[in-house]
């Protein structure tokens, strides 16, 4: 399917600060259908901004029928240009990660859900994903939105361990714990067993919160290192096979629960038969 790609530059309030974020904008084109309509998908990038991988994920996202938003989440601190991947853009990216507000998070989510859902193209039936920084902003933002049907997570840093936001106040967990995520929404978490930035430790607390709090969720631990669905600057870590697996595993949770429109969910808690 081919794309287009536009933006859109939208105003921010959040803390008292009056501001823009540039927030890129990939959508199917089928000539001869100006009237089409698809289901939207929010991209968050990880802390190098909306990067050439992400907008080449984005771009593979969007040829597969979804209007996909990428915001520029660091519109606080710089331009909407990528960070490079080098020792200097990791420092930044990872201070801004730690100076912008949870406050500042939330409106990014919802400024970005509401632009989706007003664009002539979109059904109004939203997915979100995210890497890294990413992966822990669609669990504890954009998840959270009842817009949201569908979101699927690669290595969600630092989830486990409340260190985002200024003063490192994420409450993710805690507003999972108080059911905030109970919402009907299925959600499918992806870590590589090898991945440094979440502990064994802090993945079981994850998995243990998800599931006591009644979540509709899928836990995948993988053979991989932090990181590994990036293909360019990956130190190594890329893996293409692997990558590719995930992804069609993310599409196939989207085609089922955005791209397919089954009515209200009844929940029937019927407990599985054993049987073979």
């Amino acid at each position: 399917m081919l794309i287009k790609t536009s933006y859109r530059d939208l105003p921010t309030v959040a803390d008292g600060r009056d501001g823009t974020m540039r927030v890129f904008i990939i959508e199917p084109y089928v000539p001869d259908y100006p009237q089409a309509k698809f289901p939207g998908c929010v991209v968050w990038s990880e802390i190098y901004q909306v990067s050439a991988p992400v907008e080449r994920m984005a771009g593979n996202i969007a040829s597969e029928g979804f209007v996909v938003a990428l915001p520029s989440v660091y519109h606080e601190f710089q331009t909407s240009e990528a960070i490079p991947y080098d020792d200097e853009g990791t420092d930044r990216g990872n201070r801004f990660k730690i100076e912008k507000t949870i406050e500042a998070y939330n409106e990014d989510a919802k400024l970005t859900v509401d632009l989706l859902v007003s664009l002539p193209s979109c059904n109004g039936r939203i997915a979100s994903t995210g890497m890294c920084l990413g992966g822990h902003l669609l669990i504890s933002k954009c998840a959270f939105d009842p817009r949201v049907l569908a979101a699927f997570c690669f290595f969600a840093t630092d989830v486990h361990s409340a260190t985002l936001g200024k003063g490192k106040k994420d409450d993710t967990l805690i507003r999972v714990k108080s059911g905030e995520l109970s919402n009907g929404s299925e959600i499918m978490m992806v870590f590589g067993k090898q991945d440094t930035h979440v502990s064994r430790e802090g993945r079981t607390l994850i998995r243990e919160t998800m599931e006591d709090s009644g979540v509709i969720f899928s836990f995948i631990e993988v053979q991989a290192q932090h990181a590994f669905v990036r293909d360019e600057a990956s130190k190594g870590r890329w893996d293409a096979a692997l990558t590719r697996s995930m992804f069609r595993m993310m599409m196939e949770l989207f085609n089922r629960t955005v791209g397919r429109d089954l009515g209200p969910r009844v929940a029937l808690n019927e407990e599985p038969e054993h049987v073979c």
